[in-house]
């Protein structure tokens, strides 16, 4: 009698007699002892760890990686994982050394370097397509390490910190541009502010002059009608006197001579008229 207990995430495989008979499913499967062999499988995602492998690039630059390869047994083909190969783990480990070989050969260093996804992608399709025929699905490729030999990594470290440097002077030229914009900006604003002030106090003082001149015409306007108001309203007689005073101004200078015109003359003549007719008057009187 043989008792054989298999666990949810496994699978029985028998053989009898050496001849495949089925695959049981978890639980107590009973097996005949001598003639009934009983194997049994993993069904839960497993990991191979690839040992780091020198591989040459197409630009013949030697680079050691290693990586991690993750797969499942398939529950439907379960059996090929006995019948059709002896050592699994072995097998894909071959398949998972020249592969990355095979890969890394059709690229550039750079491309190693920088396409990491892209290897991870082409390596997990092509083990895909050895393992199928064992029963095996692979899940997933994992690169852990990439290292390219030294004086690769000291050139990348060179060109690393000068990009790095690059990137600082670009940056500081960046800052002292927008600085200089601003800058420039501000007294652009300043000046816009300067001559608008400016232009304020020129239209102001304008405005202000003008209104002076306005009201200075206006009073020497208001000026003029009231001395033309008051000589139309003077007679004859006023202004003899006021031209008397003048004589007599003109008197107290230290001029010895003056010269007046003839129309001076008429002036004077409804003065000595008024004098003369009250001379007569006088006369008859006394």
């Amino acid at each position: 009698m043989a008792l054989n207990i298999v666990d949810q995430y496994q699978r029985l495989i028998v053989l009898r007699w050496g001849k495949f008979a089925g695959v049981r499913q978890p639980g107590v499967r009973w097996t005949w002892p001598i003639m009934d062999q009983g194997k049994k499988v993993d069904l839960r995602e497993q990991f191979i760890d690839v040992p780091r492998q020198t591989s040459i690039t197409t630009d013949n630059a030697p680079i050691d990686v290693d990586f991690l390869m993750y797969y499942r047994i398939i529950e439907e083909q379960a059996e090929k994982t006995i019948l059709e190969v002896a050592n699994f783990r072995g097998a894909a480990l071959g398949i998972a050394t020249t592969t990355l070989r095979a890969v890394i050969g059709d690229l550039s260093l750079d491309d190693v370097l920088s396409k990491r996804e892209q290897i991870n992608a082409t390596l997990r399709a092509k083990l895909d397509e050895v393992t199928t025929r064992w029963g095996v699905k692979v899940t997933g490729v994992e690169i852990r390490e990439i290292e390219p030999p030294r004086e690769v990594q000291e050139a990348m470290n060179r060109q690393l910190s000068a990009e790095r440097v690059r990137r600082a002077t670009i940056t500081e030229s960046e800052g002292e541009r927008q600085a200089a914009i601003n800058r420039a900006e501000g007294d652009k604003q300043a000046a816009i502010l300067q001559a608008e002030g400016q232009r304020e106090a020129q239209i102001l003082e304008a405005e202000g002059h003008r209104q002076a001149q306005i009201l200075q015409a206006e009073g020497f306007s208001q000026a003029l009608e009231r001395i033309n108001q008051v000589a139309s309203s003077a007679d004859s007689k006023t202004m003899s006197l006021q031209y008397f005073e003048t004589l007599k101004a003109m008197g107290q200078g230290p001029s010895t001579k003056w010269i007046f015109p003839m129309e001076f003359t008429n002036m004077l003549k409804p003065f000595l008229n008024l004098v003369g007719g009250e001379k007569d008057g006088g006369d008859s009187k006394l």
